[in-house]
């Protein structure tokens, strides 16, 4: 991928039982909306992309997130994440039937990293977003799983070049530390991801400002930058931080 493309801009909606949720280090979920309505508005705004996230991967929440994609195809025309509770083939196979462009996967890959090369052979790795949940211990970068209650033994610049070997589209790494706290993205080890590898890195976790996505982009070398509270909460209006970010020198689709 050529460092020249746009950045992007990506509002991620949580979604629970059909409503979008936002909370703070992975807890205290307040409701933001429909997610459609809100896909739809920022679709408008200039967003770039969407992530959807089934955060009640239940069989009942999975029939209404099902639903969900299919309203968000039929109303959105930018291209759109969907992940949680992604665990095989016919979980992609569905959700892409639904509309989606792109799926997700997180703790499913970690547990079975097969799961990436089948994504990627079955349908493409343009359509594998390998999402990493990690924080900075004592001991250096860490995976977490389920939903970051539960560390595992694998590195995050280990895991991430694992997953781009087997053919993983793009990875969206989020930092737990900065998860909703907007004191600005980890930007040294989204840094050291993109020096580590050549597929896209989307930055996530910490937007409280304006200049925490330019710092994404220029020190960390972000190719494209996810919140949720600031966008959801009317914070940063899109507009307003493209337009500021034009203005930085930062090559973004206005």
């Amino acid at each position: 991928m050529s460092k020249g493309l746009a950045k992007r801009i990506v509002p991620c909606l949580d979604v629970k039982d059909g409503q979008t949720v936002k909370g703070t280090n992975f807890v205290n979920l307040r409701q933001a909306g429909d997610p459609v309505e809100l896909g739809k508005a920022y679709s408008e705004q200039g967003a770039d992309e969407l992530v959807f996230l089934d955060i009640t991967a239940s069989f009942e929440g999975r029939k209404t997130f099902t639903e969900m994609v299919t309203r968000v195809a039929r109303e959105i025309n930018i291209p759109f994440t969907v992940g949680g509770g992604i665990n095989e083939l016919a979980d992609v196979e569905r959700l892409l039937y639904a509309g989606a462009d792109k799926v997700s996967v997180n703790s499913a890959a970690i547990r079975r990293p097969e799961l990436i090369n089948e994504i990627a052979n079955r349908f493409g790795s343009q359509v594998c977003v390998c999402a990493i949940d990690a924080r900075l211990d004592a001991d250096g970068w860490h995976c977490y799983v389920k939903g970051g209650r539960e560390r595992v033994e694998l590195g995050l610049f280990d895991w991430a070049r694992e997953a781009e070997q087997r053919g993983a589209g793009e990875i969206l790494f989020t930092s737990m530390d900065h998860d909703g706290v907007k004191t600005g993205y980890a930007n040294e080890a989204l840094a050291r991801l993109a020096d580590e590898l050549s597929i896209p890195i989307i930055a996530s976790g910490g937007a409280g400002a304006k200049e925490h996505f330019r710092d994404a982009f220029l020190l960390g070398k972000a190719d494209a930058a996810l919140a949720a509270s600031v966008f959801h909460f009317g914070e940063i209006p899109i507009p307003e931080l493209k337009q500021y970010l034009h203005q930085e020198g930062i090559n973004v689709r206005l």
